[in-house]
């Protein structure tokens, strides 16, 4: 299933990831704990949390993100 995002100036990956956790029923922690598993970092849900509402969230992780959930991250050109 592809996903088109138009959702303004506001924190935009935030929503994503929320949108996201959402459709594949996931919580917010189990994510926080995959992601440690999967980068071998460290990655308590607070702290994940917190980087998401400031969003500090870095291309690798989103990519990251998008592999745990079963997603791909695709670059569409613009008509």
């Amino acid at each position: 299933m592809m996903y088109m995002y138009n959702l303004g100036m506001e924190n935009r990956t935030k929503k994503q990831i929320k949108h996201l956790l959402l459709e594949e029923n996931y919580m917010l922690k189990e994510l926080a704990q995959m992601l440690e598993e999967k980068r071998g970092v460290k990655c308590s849900a607070d702290s994940f949390s917190h980087r998401l509402g400031r969003a500090t969230i870095t291309y690798e992780e989103m990519l990251d993100i998008a592999d745990i959930l079963g997603y791909e991250i695709k670059f569409i050109k613009k008509n």
